[in-house]
């Protein structure tokens, strides 16, 4: 028996795949790892996102011994996976899982979402 890892995202928190680091910028300049710091902003690919935001039960004042309990509804989120997501460096929360990095952001700090959509 192989027990296998998820990472579930809760609420409305986005699971990222940053873009690699490059040393060079796009017209093929070699930078120093300051300018690096000096960004405000990354992108990455979506790989998870979590339910979205908790909508209160109508009921939430009864009696908390009464049996009306529903499982919780969510209003999602705009990101789906697969987005590449432009979001502040300064609210992101990198970490390491399986021996990957990713960062973790809040949606309200994506400031954009790229999605590829094809036409017939």
């Amino acid at each position: 028996m192989k027990a296998i890892k998820n990472l579930i995202m809760t609420g409305d928190r986005v699971l990222i795949e940053p873009d690699e680091d490059s040393e060079k910028s796009a017209a093929g300049l070699y930078l120093p790892p300051n300018v690096k710091e000096k960004e405000r902003a990354r992108g990455g690919k979506v790989i998870r996102t979590g339910p979205g935001y908790p909508i209160p039960e109508s009921g939430a004042f009864d009696e908390p011994w009464t049996q009306k309990r529903r499982p919780p509804r969510y209003f999602p989120i705009e990101a789906s996976e697969g987005d590449y997501a432009i979001y502040l460096k300064s609210e992101a929360v990198d970490i390491e899982f399986e021996n990957k990095k990713y960062v973790i952001v809040p949606y309200s700090s994506i400031l954009a979402l790229v999605r590829t959509e094809f036409q017939e």
